[in-house]
């Protein structure tokens, strides 16, 4: 086995070290769920029908947006910006592998660890009490590899804003700008189909879509056939994209980085 599996190994368990941590989270996930549902059951029972979704269409989608908040990370960065600031980055960019490939993998990891530590209880918690959709195994499957490309479009997003520190020095500014980014147009506060005119149609083309509403709409079978193939191919173009952006923007950092000391 290469070295990356590994490493995604290891960032499994390094995620899973604290089960209990893990589910105080999907706790908090799941209230702030119910929470987010009758809010969505009260804008749907004023507007049935609103953006093509019904009202089990949106509770499912709230539920589902709580399960992935920790698997695609819509809050929070790479522990690379810390070691780009302390200049323990110097050693990464040592390693036998590429920057990028190491802390993609390592964030695979930790996506895995987040999802299934995180992901079950909101998604439950929602089916017991509310009128809720589950995939059928075409929509299943089309919705496992969904959400890998959902995990690499995170990373890859993230990643730049990692790398934005060898410039910026402190990263706090970028990161609270993309948070507000990732938030309004991944679909987290409400789904990009109730988005009227040319906004629906820039957030539905941005990366950030590909995170949440994607992976939601093919969970709720709206994305079939060659919809189901033209969802993917987007978010495996944008995933495409901003890795290789990440990869020419780690070339050009490692003519910024300057590490004292040693």
């Amino acid at each position: 086995m290469g070295v990356l599996p590994w490493v995604c190994l290891y960032g499994y368990r390094r995620h899973t070290a604290y089960p209990l941590a893990s589910a105080a989270e999907a706790i908090t996930n799941t209230a702030f769920g119910f929470i987010r549902a009758y809010v969505l059951l009260a804008l749907w029972d004023a507007r049935p029908g609103l953006g093509g979704y019904d009202a089990a269409d949106a509770v499912t989608f709230c539920f589902l947006t709580q399960a992935l908040i920790g698997p695609v990370q819509i809050f929070g960065g790479l522990e690379l910006t810390r070691r780009i600031r302390d200049g323990d980055v110097a050693i990464d960019l040592h390693r036998p592998v590429g920057l990028q490939s190491w802390w993609l993998a390592d964030d695979l990891g930790r996506a895995i660890a987040a999802l299934l530590l995180r992901g079950g209880p909101p998604l439950l918690a929602g089916a017991l009490v509310f009128p809720f959709l589950w995939p059928g195994p075409l929509a299943a499957a089309g919705f496992a590899v969904s959400l890998v490309l959902a995990f690499v479009v995170g990373f890859a997003l993230r990643y730049l804003v990692a790398l934005g520190a060898f410039w910026l020095h402190d990263d706090r500014g970028l990161g609270s700008a993309t948070t507000v980014l990732s938030l309004f147009f991944s679909g987290m506060i409400l789904p990009l189909v109730v988005f009227p005119g040319a906004l629906g149609d820039v957030a539905a083309a941005l990366p950030w879509s590909a995170l949440i509403q994607v992976p939601a709409d093919v969970w709720l079978g709206r994305r079939t056939g060659a919809d189901l193939a033209a969802a993917l191919a987007f978010q495996a173009g944008w995933a495409a994209v901003l890795l290789g952006c990440g990869a020419l923007l780690t070339k050009t950092a490692r003519r910024k980085l300057v590490v004292h000391g040693g």
